[in-house]
C-alpha cells in the first residue's frame, strides 16, 4: 500500500459518520437509504460520505436493476492493521516497563 493510499484510508476513517457506515456494512450489504436511516443528515450528505469511502477502497457498490447495494471492502483495513502492527513492539515494551515499575513500587510499599 502506498503512503498516499494509506493517507486516503486514514482520512476516510477520520469521520465518525463514515466509521458508523462501515460498522453497519460489516453486518452485510445495505442501500443508501438503509445506511442513511440512523443519521440526521441528508441523503446527499450520506452519498458524499459513501464517495469518500469508495475512493478509499473501503466500500464497493453493486448494481442489481434499480438496487445499488453498498458492501464493505476490508482490504484497506488490513493494510492499516499491518501498518499499525509495526508499532506493537513499542507499545508492548512500554507496557512491560510500566508493569515492572509498578511491581517495584508495590514491593517498596509497607503492608497495610
Amino acid at each position: 500500500m502506498t503512503t498516499d493510499q494509506l493517507s486516503t484510508t486514514f482520512a476516510a476513517l477520520a469521520d465518525p459518520t463514515r466509521r458508523a457506515i462501515l460498522a453497519r456494512l460489516s453486518g452485510g450489504e445495505a442501500t443508501v437509504n438503509e445506511l442513511a436511516e440512523p443519521f440526521t443528515v441528508s441523503l446527499q450528505a450520506i452519498s458524499k460520505h459513501l464517495k469518500v469511502l469508495e475512493r478509499a477502497g473501503l466500500i464497493s457498490r453493486g448494481k442489481t436493476a434499480q438496487w445499488r447495494p453498498c458492501r464493505l471492502e476490508a482490504g484497506p483495513l488490513g493494510d492499516i492493521s499491518d501498518w499499525v502492527e509495526r508499532y506493537r513492539r513499542f507499545w508492548d515494551d512500554g507496557f512491560d516497563r510500566l508493569d515492572e515499575h509498578l511491581t517495584e513500587l508495590q514491593k517498596g510499599k509497607p503492608d497495610e
